[in-house]
């Protein structure tokens, strides 16, 4: 699958109208979640409105009022837009994610350190992945991936490995709005690197990407399923290519399946 032409889909289909009476939830929502994958850094409002696509009347106004509802915070140092303390509790009403969280913490911790790289417990955002949890202390130039961080799902390891999972057709929509968003971020010049380590993780069946996209660094993910059998999640290992050369990838592949298999019971267990 070429990932150079699913952007083509997305510039040929038509236009998404949304219904009467939905228009300002869906503008709400694009707001929050681009808000949400910049938790540290926040956002300008001009950065907001262009990121989004919407006016900068518009954009200001929606998030006077998210900024009295507390789903939003202004920063009084630099202005910037932040997630607010209504967004974590709304999530309070999810105590069955929140023992996961917390089971998962113990065993993804565990993974890293016995491993010697990072583990990432990625979970899916509709054509994204969310960080939920970072462990391990290995120092990578240009690792930006933190608790909270989000990320189109073609551009990592774990997140390729759920998109294995999906039909066909469900791969189609993703891909072609990833690779239009990528392009509309950094232009053609990841795309090569991109397609390289899709290509690649095909060949294995799981994510792999042996310093496909950032020269050095190898990184690998394992999906994980709920009791539904869907791939909600996935967990990744990332390190240097001196650490996870090509010669261990059957014995890495065999430790994040263990790792994996105990996220995947817990998620059964926990009502994932």
């Amino acid at each position: 699958m070429k990932l150079a032409d699913r952007s083509l889909e997305t510039l040929s289909s038509p236009p998404n109208v949304d219904r009467t009476g939905t228009q300002s939830l869906t503008k709400a929502i694009r707001l929050m979640r681009a808000i949400a994958a910049r938790p540290q850094f926040g956002w300008r409002l001009s950065d907001l409105s262009a990121a989004c696509g919407m006016d900068k009347g518009t954009v200001h106004r929606m998030l006077s009022c998210m900024v009295e509802e507390r789903l939003v915070r202004q920063r009084a140092s630099d202005r910037h837009y932040l997630p607010g303390p209504f967004m974590f509790e709304l999530g309070l009403a999810l105590p069955d994610a929140m023992q996961f969280q917390r089971a998962a913490e113990t065993c993804v911790n565990a993974f890293a350190k016995r491993m010697g790289g990072l583990a990432l417990l990625l979970y899916r955002s509709g054509n994204e992945y969310v960080c939920s949890q970072r462990a391990g202390s290995l120092q990578l130039a240009g690792m930006m991936v933190y608790p909270g961080t989000r990320r189109p799902l073609f551009s990592a390891a774990g997140g390729v490995a759920i998109l294995q999972t999906l039909p066909e057709e469900e791969v189609r929509c993703v891909l072609a709005e990833n690779v239009a968003g990528e392009i509309g971020r950094n232009g053609t010049v990841r795309l090569a690197s991109l397609q390289k380590m899709f290509d690649r993780s095909a060949e294995h069946g799981w994510g792999v990407n042996l310093g496909d996209v950032v020269p050095g660094v190898h990184a690998f993910g394992i999906k994980i399923t709920n009791e539904a059998g869907e791939a909600f999640a996935s967990l990744s290992l990332v390190g240097t290519a001196e650490l996870y050369p090509a010669a261990r990838l059957e014995q890495v592949h065999q430790e994040l399946q263990i790792a994996a298999d105990a996220l995947s019971a817990d998620a059964r267990k926990f009502n994932m």
